[in-house]
């Protein structure tokens, strides 16, 4: 039977190095602070900005909460997010996307301070990202991929991993981790032929196609280690992942459940990344 690589046994390892790092700046007079901005009452941005606040507060941070009207003008908008982006209190900001049809995060994306921006959704983060460099932030779900399989000791360093999905939120991202990390990577989508096939290559598979139980077994080589990032409801109301655990975790050598795995994960990368902008702020020299 496969290994169940749990979320919360990373949260558990993390988390003390985490709190001493809080109170050692707390010591210095900063509180490290993350500013979530979301637009409108969509249930599953509430339900991660309410998780996000639980993880910073619990570690003792400061998780400011920024609730717009779903029907703000671009203008106010703009002007709210930049009333964020210039408050030194500030260290990261979190923007709930997508955003409404009738707005535009161009001027978000365009103008975050990339020293703030603990998402990676700026364009400078972004080409940090694909260049490598050390201080951009990833996006918060690739880099909790990456936590997991450090915390249970899975190189990717020559192996071959498959990436099922190619948004600039999971995919291309974690693409670009992956290769940092010395992995020869293949980045699939609706349109790879051969889908199955492909993914049967992998050492490392990561599924974030957006569908329940797309991945079934015969997707995945014997002893593969098998990352869902999905997070799906099925047709019964259950929550579910991209992956069919039934039958993965008869075939691979470890995997990641839904939920409880990838996910639990993300808030905590957050909360890193939010300490580490902090952290930064302190390091800055006086003007």
């Amino acid at each position: 039977m496969a290994q169940v690589m749990k979320g919360s046994d990373v949260v558990k390892a993390e988390t003390p190095g985490i709190e001493e790092q809080v109170g050692v700046l707390k010591s210095k007079g900063i509180t490290p602070q993350l500013a979530i901005i979301r637009v409108g009452e969509k249930a599953d941005d509430i339900y991660y900005e309410n998780s996000a606040k639980k993880r910073l507060e619990g570690l003792g941070m400061i998780c400011r909460n920024v609730a717009l009207p779903e029907d703000i003008s671009q203008q106010a908008f703009d002007a709210a997010f930049d009333g964020m982006n210039e408050d030194p209190g500030v260290h990261g900001i979190l923007l709930m996307r997508p955003l409404p049809k009738t707005l535009s995060d161009s001027h978000a994306r365009e103008t975050i301070d990339p020293a703030k921006d603990v998402d990676g959704m700026g364009l400078l983060s972004e080409a940090g990202v694909y260049e490598g460099k050390e201080q951009a932030f990833a996006p918060c779900t690739p880099g909790a991929v990456m936590l997991m399989l450090s915390h249970y000791a899975i190189e990717p360093k020559g192996k071959e991993a498959v990436i099922i999905g190619r948004s600039m939120v999971v995919g291309k991202p974690l693409a670009m981790l992956m290769l940092k990390a010395n992995a020869t990577v293949t980045l699939c989508h609706t349109r790879t032929l051969d889908l199955a096939g492909v993914c049967r290559r992998a050492d490392i598979l990561v599924a974030a196609a957006g569908k329940p139980r797309v991945v079934d077994g015969s997707f995945i080589k014997p002893g593969a280690v098998v990352i869902d990032v999905g997070i799906n409801v099925d047709e019964a109301g259950n929550v579910c992942g991209d992956v069919d655990h039934a039958q993965a975790e008869k075939i691979c050598s470890a995997i990641t459940p839904v939920p409880g795995g990838v996910g639990t994960v993300t808030t905590l990368v957050l909360a890193k990344n939010t300490l580490e902008a902090a952290k930064r702020h302190l390091a800055k020299p006086e003007r």
